[in-house]
Order: C-alpha cells, then structure tokens, then sequence
C-alpha cells in the first residue's frame, strides 16, 4: 500500500495527557454492579500501522499475528488498510477464511470514508451512499459494528479546520448519520462514532447528536486519546512534524468517556508508553476503567490500540516499544485492570 498524508491523517489518532478531576458517582450507579465486572480484549488493526503503511505486512497477515504473537481472536479492522478491495468479492472470501481458519472473531471495522457531517448536502449524501458497501463488508465478515467519523479528520490535523460551527456541523451529523444508520438497521449492523478529531474530540457535542439519533443501532467508541480539541499545526507535511504537534486545549479525558459510556458499544484503550511497572503515564486505567465499572458497561469489547510504534518508526523516538511489544504491554495491562475490578 502507497501510504499518504490524506490515508495517514484520516486514521492516525494522537495522544495527549490530560488532568482531571475526581469523578464522584450517584449511589445508584454502584448499584448496577452487583454482577462481576468484566470485558473480552480485542485488538484495533492501526496497532500494526506502521507496518501496514510501509507493506511490510498486509491486511491478510493481521489475524495470523493477533492470534499467534498476541492469543487475540477477536479483531477490530482498518478501512484503510483493505486497499479498497472491500467490494472485491474474492478477496473478501480469502479474507474470510484465514479468520475461519484461525477461528477469530470479527468485531468492527473503523471506516475514516467522506465526510458524514459535510454541510453540503450533495457531499454528505455522497458520504453517506460511500459507507454502504462498509456496512455489507462488515456483515460478510461476521461484525457487528463499523465506526465511523463526523467530520473531516483532515482537516482538523492539518489546522484547516471544521467547515462548520458547531451547531451547524451537528444537525448535517444528524442527518447523514441518521440515514447511514437506517440503511444499516436493515442490515443488522451497528454504526458508533469514535471521539476522532474536531468538534467529534467534544463528548458534549457528540452525546448532543446522539440524543437526536433514535436507531437502536446507534453508539459510541470511546478512544482514550482523542480528546484534543485544537493542536498546534505541522510546521509542514513530514510525518515527522505531523507527529511532533502538540495539544493545545484537551477535554477531560475522565469526565469525556463518563459522559459517553451510556452510549458506548465498545471502548477504545489507547497506548503509547508504560512506564517501568507497566503502566500508561498518559491515562491512568484504574481510575478509567473505575469510571466504565460504575456506568454499568459489562460484558463488552476493549479494543487494544496501541500508537507507539507509529511514533517510533516514523518518528523516529526509539523510546518507544515496537508495535508488537507495545501490544504485549497494553493487553497485560488490561488484564491487570480486569482482574483488580472483578
């Protein structure tokens, strides 16, 4: 695969650390969890980005190495990295049977496709048929679920900017939104948006649209590391500047995924370095996880989506582990976490 700067952009989320303060919870959340508290690990495709960029692996090669370096089965796949074959009916079937083969699961597929939100409706009708043929892949897969984005994930990287306010970007998100989620109801396929970038990186904006989406088949992906609402811009187009920008202006982190978990049909555990007893500096997942307890969410997918070899092999920081390392760190991490909460 070529690997562009519209490609890497649209599906590259960065993190940044983010202070909080302490969440306090109504009595009447604890007492949803009178069952044991657990959630099975998946493990997103963009773990692997750097390698999937530069064709050192392939889409195909993604199950094999879930399971086999990592004892993962079930998958969370990458719009991107499927080099626009999803509607390649042969390829497809190959695809399928390297997952049956190796009994893994397929869950989601994050889509980063045209613009939902776009405040030109003949571009947002567009966007809106362009994901159709993700829902029908998804389903050939056997997931239940594609994320997808509101707004321009580009534009919002490169300081461009929204198109729209946000009040306005809101009701064209309802609207395409809307009549994505009515082809996929007929499918059977869920339909969440992750926080991924402009006015979407705001839980408050994105609960606001969800409360006017009425489809069951609604939700949300919460992502540990995209709550920044405004980063400095690139000094130019070098993956190594696009990576070396930093946040501006950050949404709690902690009081973002409280506020979205009501609406969640998966979370998205974002890593990029573990400190010397294996934890995550940047978010602190006892408190996180605490925080998903006591919302009630039990029995869902935590998706592992590690960034830091992005950040070492094209940033050039060896300070990070390599993908399959960081891996290793977040899902026994997860683990840790699962087994304290029980």
């Amino acid at each position: 695969m070529t690997y562009t700067r519209r490609t890497f952009l649209s599906t590259l989320g960065l993190a940044s650390a983010g202070v909080g303060l302490s969440t306090v919870f109504p009595s009447a959340l604890h007492a949803k969890n009178a069952a044991p508290f657990t959630f099975e690990i998946s493990l997103a495709e963009f773990s692997y980005a750097s390698e999937l960029y530069t064709q050192k692996m392939t889409n195909l090669d993604f199950p094999k190495r879930a399971v086999n370096e990592h004892g993962i089965n079930v998958l969370e796949w990458v719009s991107g990295f499927f080099n626009s074959k999803h509607t390649d009916s042969a390829y497809m079937k190959e695809l399928k049977t390297v997952c049956d083969d190796l009994g893994t699961k397929s869950h989601l597929i994050m889509v980063d496709g045209e613009n939902l939100a776009s405040i030109d409706a003949t571009k947002r009708q567009h966007a809106v048929e362009s994901h159709y043929p993700w829902v029908d892949a998804a389903k050939f897969l056997g997931c239940a679920t594609i994320r997808v984005n509101l707004g321009d994930a580009m534009a919002a990287m490169s300081g461009k900017g929204e198109e729209a306010s946000a009040a306005d970007a809101a009701k064209a998100s309802v609207d395409g939104y809307g009549k994505l989620l009515e082809y996929a109801d007929k499918v059977g396929i869920n339909v969440i948006v992750e926080n991924h970038f402009g006015h979407s990186s705001n839980p408050e904006w994105l609960v606001g649209v969800m409360k006017q989406v009425s489809s069951k088949n609604k939700g949300l992906l919460p992502d540990f590391g995209n709550f920044c609402m405004e980063r400095t811009k690139a000094e130019s187009t070098d993956f190594k500047a696009l990576l070396a920008t930093k946040c501006l202006k950050e949404y709690d982190k902690y009081k973002g995924v409280e506020m979205m978990m009501p609406y969640s049909k998966g979370v998205s555990a974002k890593t990029h370095k573990f400190t010397a007893d294996g934890e995550d500096p940047d978010t602190d997942f006892h408190r996180i996880f605490g925080i998903i307890k006591a919302s009630g969410w039990t029995g869902g997918y935590v998706g592992i989506e590690y960034e830091g070899g992005l950040l070492r092999d094209f940033g050039g920081d060896t300070s990070y582990l390599s993908n399959t390392d960081g891996i290793k760190a977040t899902k026994l991490l997860l683990e840790k976490i699962r087994t304290e909460l029980k």
